[in-house]
């Protein structure tokens, strides 16, 4: 695993973000463990993370591409903090876009917040974590609406490895209905490689009670 996966991994684990214990899901589903990007809450940790997405997206789409787009509301701040990274550390300039969830309709009318959308625009969306892929499919509409564009992917923070509405998991579902690549910048999996029964500042985060735990959830809702 790259050492600023690990790091991630650590920095989530830092802020609060990544959670164990007894959780419910948007989706219904009991889970050992939960990924809450609100909790990202100062400029230090921002820029952190907007540095992790930057580096998730160099390695899985280069930087030929002109828009980052986050779909309300978490994604706002983070195609915020990425485009930043973008620049600060790849030296490239992108536009970042996101999506209003009521449309504006006086002063900077409309439905897009930040940088407008045009023919021949290449986007990379950008959001947290996706179980179900409700946000993409509402707001894939709304990109392609404003002209000629293609979407070229889809970046996430933490890849949950299960189903998403079938067998599959939501980001396999995700790239064969819209024809997307996608991308995180760690997975589950290497989640549990990196805290499993390591000492990390003083305790373990994943125990063996922990991990049955997690392995239990996968044996219901992993994917394929």
């Amino acid at each position: 695993m790259e050492a600023y996966k690990e790091d991630f991994i650590h920095f989530m684990v830092d802020c609060g973000v990544l959670r164990f214990g007894d959780f419910v899901t948007k989706s219904g589903r009991q889970t050992p463990f939960f990924i809450n990007t609100g909790n990202y809450q100062t400029g230090a940790q921002l820029r952190r993370l907007g540095g992790y997405y930057a580096r998730a997206i160099n390695d899985a789409f280069g930087l030929d591409f002109d828009v980052l787009f986050g779909p309300a509301y978490k994604g706002i701040p983070l195609s915020v903090a990425a485009s930043v990274a973008l620049s600060e550390d790849f030296g490239t300039e992108v536009r970042y876009c996101s999506n209003r969830k009521e449309v504006k309709d006086h002063g900077d009318t409309g439905a897009l917040l930040g940088s407008k959308l045009a023919d021949g625009d290449r986007v990379v969306m950008i959001e947290d974590v996706t179980t179900a892929g409700t946000s993409i499919r509402e707001t894939l509409p709304l990109i392609r609406a404003n002209g000629d564009i293609q979407v070229i992917g889809l970046v996430i923070s933490v890849d949950r490895m299960e189903r998403g509405q079938g067998t599959k998991s939501a980001l396999k579902e995700i790239e064969e209905t819209y024809g997307l690549k996608t991308a995180s910048i760690v997975t589950m999996q290497e989640v549990v490689a990196c805290l499993y029964n390591r000492d990390y500042n003083g305790r373990v985060v994943i125990d063996d009670e922990m991990k049955a735990a997690i392995d239990s959830y996968y044996q219901r809702y992993g994917a394929e």
